[in-house]
């Protein structure tokens, strides 16, 4: 039979065997978290077309909402006029421009590269709610007994208006050129004008105030709207994050929502 080994004896082995047993290893040093991104901050001037004014200020509150430490300030005029502006030197962040010529004299003057297309427009007729000159088409804006405006020819929607005309073959009877689309509406609405051209998506949001009139050859004729970040931006970071989200899906679908067609 085995005999029993001495108690002093069995001892010795478990804590020999316990000496040799690997020494767990001590946890691995792990790498600092990266440090969260700088909030983006500050104010942001957006200089933009008049016809953006309703889809640009929704831009804004919406891009305020995932920003809040940011305040988009905008400023809404004829694109020509902006273009002017800023050339003269305002500190503009953003420019987001109603055709590409307005927005080529900035690029042109070095002070912006590489703008993005972000949406289109076409143009439409028109009226004071219930037509009370009866305006059938765009044949109609050569009768001098009526009171027709239009945007200024520099101006997107006034260079649009010429080519609409030139297609048809009518030279317009005008009693009033406008610096913006806005004013164009704003006269036919309050019954100032019998008629103008507007974009569809300023007729959109004068609706009640102004009919529409079908506009033969005016879908053929369409702006497309750039925006650029300035080169001298005072909020260079918070601009080009401002620029992304109109131009991304959220921006985009906002656009939509206006009547805007995709760039």
């Amino acid at each position: 039979m085995r005999r029993a080994l001495p108690f002093t004896a069995l001892l010795a082995a478990v804590v020999l065997t316990a000496g040799c047993a690997s020494t767990p290893a001590a946890p691995a040093a792990t790498d600092p978290a990266p440090p969260a991104a700088e909030e983006l901050t500050g104010e942001v001037t957006v200089f933009a077309a008049a016809s953006l004014t309703a889809s640009f200020d929704d831009l804004a509150a919406a891009f305020t909402a995932e920003h809040p430490a940011v305040q988009i300030v905008p400023s809404y005029d004829g694109s020509s006029t902006l273009a002017t502006q800023i050339i003269e030197g305002a500190p503009v962040d953003v420019f987001a421009s109603a055709d590409e010529a307005n927005m080529q004299k900035v690029v042109d003057a070095g002070l912006a590269a590489d703008p993005q297309l972000f949406a289109t427009n076409t143009l439409t007729i028109v009226v004071p709610a219930g037509n009370p000159a009866g305006i059938t088409g765009i044949e109609d804006f050569a009768d001098e007994s009526l009171t027709i405006v239009l945007c200024a020819p520099e101006v997107p929607c006034g260079a649009a208006s010429e080519k609409v005309f030139a297609a048809a073959g009518v030279t317009a009877s005008v009693d009033s050129f406008e610096q913006n689309v806005t004013a164009v509406l704003t006269k036919v609405a309050t019954g100032e004008a019998d008629a103008g051209l507007v974009y569809v998506t300023d007729a959109a949001i004068g609706a009640g105030d102004v009919d529409t009139v079908k506009t033969t050859g005016a879908d053929a004729v369409v702006n497309r709207y750039p925006l650029v970040v300035l080169d001298s931006a005072p909020n260079a970071d918070a601009a080009a994050a401002f620029a992304e989200f109109v131009v991304g899906e959220a921006g985009q679908t906002v656009l939509a929502e206006y009547g805007f067609g995709a760039p």
